[in-house]
């Protein structure tokens, strides 16, 4: 009886065979166990067709029989390289070719599923020999850039390593459900940004504008209707206008919630001028639900200088 080959070229030798060369031929059935556990090989791809890889039986080199293969050449396609319907293993595949192109590792006939190795990527490839005619070819990504995992998760806290995140126009952060909660619009050239600056205990956390020029608004803008809210908290809303050392200030505050109050303060149209004051528009309900409209107001014949009390009572 002769001796048979499995599909990856090891030497079955028959009982009774190769007196004499069975020393040899068991030497050889090692090295290419060397190969298939941990060799090392290139494959040229062609770019003119499929590259068919081939079993070279009883003998060593078969690419199809090393455990990691990159692949060469230069290629302006995608191009296939195939192997025998019987193979079963798994490989670390490299396209390593340039031209930009996929190389897409596959059985060599069939509706099988293969393997495409991006330019520059590695995969891990098993192949599985699972069917007779239609075998498939499953594989294991070595991720080395972020872009090539479409749903990355981080496994600890990520630190820039002093480098910046990059967001491209109208992009920024979503929520867990998807949603958007922190968009960046790009200025082409921009020189001024916001500075969030976190505060150790008895101080604010502040966000300011900061960037080339010496003198910055900070800008705050709704949309359509809406209004600008100073939120309260265990007290009413308020802003305070700070002294340009920020040692003091003046505070505009709310009512508090207990007073049911809503009412609106109007500046005029003009220049506000000597003589001027504040008014009541109008007043809708009574009481502690009246709501009201305050504008300012012009009294003639009072000069610079004069002060007016007054006392503005809802109901």
């Amino acid at each position: 009886m002769a001796s048979t080959y499995t599909p990856l070229g090891v030497e079955l030798q028959a009982t009774g065979e190769n007196a004499g060369t069975w020393g040899t031929k068991t030497n050889t059935n090692l090295q290419i166990i060397e190969q298939i556990s941990g060799g090392y090989t290139t494959q040229a791809v062609s770019d003119s067709g499929d590259t068919t890889l081939s079993v070279s039986d009883g003998s060593t080199g078969a690419t199809l029989s090393h455990r990691v293969i990159e692949f060469t050449g230069s290629l302006t396609a995608s191009r296939n390289v195939t192997i025998p319907l019987d193979v079963q293993n798994f490989y670390f595949l490299k396209n390593a070719t340039s031209g930009s192109q996929n190389v897409v590792f596959k059985y060599v006939t069939g509706t099988g599923t293969s393997a495409t190795i991006a330019n520059g990527k590695t995969v891990i490839a098993y192949a599985k020999a699972d069917d007779v005619t239609n075998p498939g070819i499953d594989t294991i990504s070595l991720t080395s850039d972020v872009v090539d995992d479409t749903t990355p998760q981080l496994g600890g806290n990520l630190d820039t390593n002093s480098f910046m995140i990059d967001f491209d126009d109208a992009h920024g952060v979503r929520d867990e459900n998807g949603n958007e909660q922190l968009i960046f619009e790009t200025t082409s050239s921009a020189v001024n940004h916001i500075d969030i600056t976190n505060a150790a205990t008895g101080a604010g956390a502040q966000i300011g504008a900061v960037g080339d020029d010496s003198n910055l608004n900070l800008r705050l803008r709704p949309k359509g209707t809406g209004v600008i809210e100073a939120m309260g908290g265990d007290n009413p809303g308020s802003i305070q206008l700070n002294c340009e050392q920020n040692s003091h200030g003046i505070k505009l505050t709310s009512p508090a919630h207990s007073a049911s109050q809503s009412y609106e303060l109007k500046f005029p149209t003009g220049n506000v001028t000597a003589g001027t004051f504040l008014k009541v528009d109008s007043i809708t309900g009574s009481g502690t639900t009246a709501v009201g409209q305050l504008s300012f107001g012009t009294v003639s014949g009072i000069s610079m200088g004069k002060a007016i009390a007054a006392a503005i009572v809802f109901g």
